[in-house]
């Protein structure tokens, strides 16, 4: 069968009608797209450990799968026991805080009124406007958080449950993705699989080590300067960094909330110092040589890939749309009529 050769502005629109519809159903899939697209990264960390539970310890493969994902459960859970114990300990503090934000309100109230001539009267009119509009609001949304939190827990464990079926039935699914090309194609098809669960390992150890020397380096300044739940803002501040660009001022003014409760205005300061510090840091010394040397994706290309994730799938979208284009790009890299765009997403720029 002869393929037709299509002029460039067809060819074009037919690219960019495809990528508006593969959009279009990953936006209104999300809900199932986003807990199975993650559970098939963790799956590619996991695939060693099961590997090794199947070759070396002779376990089957259902029972490899199971400890595997345990194993990435009681991890996490370690992450959270070790939050939680500090939140608990931050709990203690939370009178302290009310008391200081109170005062706080008070002395912002003794400002308006000298500068504004306004008196208490007319000021509580003002903010009882305002408490009323934001109650109604937070009433509102009370059954939406709690409906929120019970779809989380349920995705979660459809997430687990994901895990494990790709470990189990990963020769299953390779044999699908084989069957879907020619036999002259399937050895290309076998390598991109390869490079694709080499890059993904890489890129999430590079993450997890990423995170540990931010957590390191956070956690360090915070003793020296001496400012209290430094444990408890170095791992908040390591893990919100995931997310790219907006992941660090969550955490800083969190950190900055905390530490104003227990502490003073100057250590608050502080806080935002050392979290601007780190930042510059991972940005420009960390995240490139640990982690962008694994995806090699240009930077104005993973902005794009930040902000078109953001649109579609939310937050996690930020995170899962880097990995995502590093995917197109090998893919890209092994496919002749998809090479322009490797060129476009990757770092390279010799000359062709």
């Amino acid at each position: 069968m002869r393929s037709v050769k299509l002029a460039f502005y067809a060819r074009l629109a037919l690219i960019l009608h495809a990528l508006a519809l593969i959009l279009l159903c990953m936006y209104l899939g999300k809900t199932i797209l986003i807990p199975l697209f993650f559970a098939l990264l963790i799956s590619f960390l996991l695939y060693p450990l099961a590997l090794l539970m199947e070759t070396k310890l002779k376990f089957p493969r259902p029972l490899a799968s199971i400890l595997s994902v345990l194993t990435f459960v009681i991890s996490v859970g370690l992450l959270i026991f070790i939050i939680s114990r500090q939140m608990v300990h931050l709990s203690k503090d939370l009178p302290l805080l009310q008391s200081r934000i109170t005062g706080t309100l008070a002395e912002l109230k003794d400002w308006v009124g000298d500068r504004y001539h306004l008196n208490d009267a007319q000021q509580m009119e003002y903010i009882n406007k305002s408490v009323n509009g934001m109650m109604g609001g937070l009433a509102n949304s009370i059954g939406t958080t709690f409906v929120g939190a019970l779809e989380s827990v349920v995705l979660f464990l459809f997430f687990l449950i994901f895990i494990y079926f790709i470990l189990d039935h990963r020769r299953l699914l390779m044999n699908f993705v084989m069957a879907l090309v020619n036999r002259e194609h399937r050895l290309k098809v076998q390598e991109v699989v390869v490079s694709v669960r080499s890059l993904i390992n890489r890129y999430i150890i590079g993450l997890l080590s990423e995170m540990l020397i931010l957590f390191v380096l956070i956690l360090v300044a915070l003793l020296i300067f001496g400012i209290k739940y430094a444990v408890l803002i170095a791992v908040v501040a390591a893990v919100l960094n995931i997310i790219p660009y907006l992941g660090i001022y969550t955490a800083m003014a969190f950190s900055m909330l905390i530490t104003y409760a227990g502490g003073s205005g100057s250590q608050a300061i502080t806080i935002a110092i050392v979290m601007i510090v780190a930042h510059f840091i991972d940005a420009n010394i960390i995240l490139p040589r640990i982690v962008g040397g694994q995806v090699k994706i240009n930077p104005l290309v993973t902005i794009v890939a930040v902000l078109t994730g953001h649109l579609v799938w939310g937050i996690p979208g930020m995170f899962l749309f880097i990995p995502l284009t590093a995917i197109i790009r090998i893919i890209s890299e092994k496919v002749d009529e998809l090479k322009p765009w490797a060129i476009l997403i990757s770092t390279d720029e010799q000359e062709l």
